[in-house]
C-alpha cells in the first residue's frame, strides 16, 4: 500500500457504563450501553468501512463495547488491547496512532472522553456535509463514533490533517 492512499480513523467512545462499587477501570456497561454498543457496531458495518485494526482501551467498559460492536462486523479485525488509551490525552492518542504500520489503512480506536472527543476536534481540519455541526451540537456521548480521513503516513498524522467524514451518536 502506498503511504499516499487515504487512511481512515474511527474514533469510538465506549458505550454507557454502570456505576457499581468497583474501580473506574473495572466499570462494566449498563444495560443501555450493551444495546447501544451493538447498534453502533451495526452502524459501522452499514457504513461499509473495512477495518484493518482495532486499538481498544483495557478498561472493562471499552472491551465490552468492542466485543458487542465487533460481533456485528462481517469479519473481525485484528484487535490490540492498549493500556495507554485509558485516560489518554488527544496528544497521547496521536502519538499512539503515529506508531501504526503503514500497511494498515483503517483503524478503530475505542476509548474514553474527554480524549476521544478532543482527538476528533483536534484532527479535523475540515468536515464533510453536516458531520461537524452534528458533532458540535451533540458532543460525544457514550457509544458515539466519528470517521476521519487523511492522506499520508501514520507518522504524519497531526492536528488539522484529517477530514471529518461522518459522525453518529445513539438517540438519548
Amino acid at each position: 500500500m502506498s503511504v499516499a492512499e487515504a487512511r481512515r480513523i474511527v474514533l469510538f467512545r465506549h458505550a454507557k457504563a454502570d456505576w457499581p462499587q468497583v474501580t473506574d477501570h473495572e466499570r462494566p456497561l449498563a444495560e443501555r450501553g450493551r444495546k447501544d454498543a451493538a447498534v453502533a457496531g451495526r452502524k459501522l458495518t452499514d457504513s461499509g468501512i473495512p477495518v484493518d485494526l482495532a486499538l481498544c482501551s483495557t478498561s472493562t467498559r471499552t472491551r465490552e463495547t468492542w466485543k458487542l460492536a465487533v460481533h456485528e462486523f462481517p469479519q473481525r479485525p485484528k484487535t490490540v488491547y492498549e493500556e495507554r488509551i485509558y485516560e489518554a490525552s488527544p496528544g497521547e492518542l496521536i502519538a499512539l496512532l503515529n506508531e501504526t504500520p503503514d500497511d494498515v489503512r483503517t483503524i478503530v480506536l475505542i476509548g474514553h472522553n474527554p480524549g476521544i472527543q478532543g482527538l476528533a476536534e483536534i484532527l479535523s481540519g475540515r468536515s464533510d456535509g453536516d458531520a461537524g455541526e452534528r458533532m458540535r451540537r451533540r458532543g460525544f456521548p457514550a457509544a458515539a463514533f466519528a470517521v476521519l480521513s487523511f492522506d499520508g503516513s501514520w507518522k504524519a498524522l497531526e492536528p488539522g490533517t484529517a477530514a471529518l467524514l461522518d459522525y453518529w451518536a445513539p438517540e438519548e
